[in-house]
């Protein structure tokens, strides 16, 4: 992961071309966020990813059950909360995939700009899982209940033009001025007085961690529940396979 520091900083995933994550790189963004909101200087953030994809989720495609979303004394979602409890506001850019656990991290942004090559999918009911990353709360919050059950229902991807029609995106614009279209967008984020827009955003977005932190206890639960049947092998092996799973239900 890259650091560039500034107003306008911008963290970059830097694991192409798929950019998976697991454990650590979400700790290291975390981390990196709550650096940025104490040194005074930053007034908003451009998340970014290296190469062909934003964040295609987890590596499920490898075949192993938990991909890096857990440990023996720690899991995923301990870690995932602190992206939506520290105070900064966030520009996603957004070409290629955002998949699965790749779009909860694109909705924890506040802002996401994409292109009509992008990808969005949230595919975990096509692998045998629940969702997670919060997406009980953020996808609704965005694109409204009605649109979150039909893509968390069918899985089905769908590209950037769709998702500025359903309001998943904010701006739409060629794939080669994704970057620069997000550091225009953060840059007139920043120049509004900066203890007024972490006011504004306490105020609008200050519910956020905590509806979420809720929200993954349920998507814990119900993902710990999941992983115990035939159908969830099935999508893991489906998935490594790259054929379409066969699910008996059960």
């Amino acid at each position: 992961m890259g650091v560039q520091p500034g107003q306008v900083a911008v963290l970059e995933i830097r694991r192409p071309q798929n950019n998976f994550f697991d454990i650590d790189l979400i700790r290291d963004l975390a981390g990196a966020l709550e650096r940025l909101a104490d040194d005074g200087e930053c007034r908003a953030v451009v998340l970014c990813s290296e190469g062909k994809h934003f964040c295609a989720g987890a590596n499920f495609g490898s075949g192993e059950r938990h991909s890096g979303i857990s440990r023996e004394d720690e899991h995923l979602y301990d870690v995932a909360i602190r992206l939506f409890e520290q105070p900064l506001p966030i520009v996603a850019a957004i070409q290629g995939a955002a998949i699965g656990g790749g779009l909860g991290l694109a909705l924890a942004a506040d802002f996401r700009v994409a292109c009509s090559e992008a990808r969005f999918s949230a595919n975990f009911a096509r692998l045998g899982f629940h969702h997670g990353f919060g997406l009980s709360v953020t996808l609704p919050m965005v694109v409204g209940h009605q649109r979150s059950l039909e893509l968390l229902y069918t899985g089905r991807r769908i590209d950037g033009g769709d998702a500025l029609r359903i309001g998943l995106c904010d701006r739409l614009v060629p794939l080669v001025d994704v970057r620069s279209a997000s550091m225009a967008f953060a840059d007139d984020i920043a120049a509004s007085a900066p203890l007024a827009v972490r006011s504004i955003r306490k105020t609008m977005r200050g519910h956020l961690a905590d509806n979420v932190r809720a929200a993954l206890v349920g998507e814990k639960t119900e993902q710990d529940r999941l992983v115990q049947t035939d159908d969830w092998d099935e999508g893991v092996r489906a998935t490594a396979e790259r054929r379409p799973p066969t699910f008996k239900g059960r």
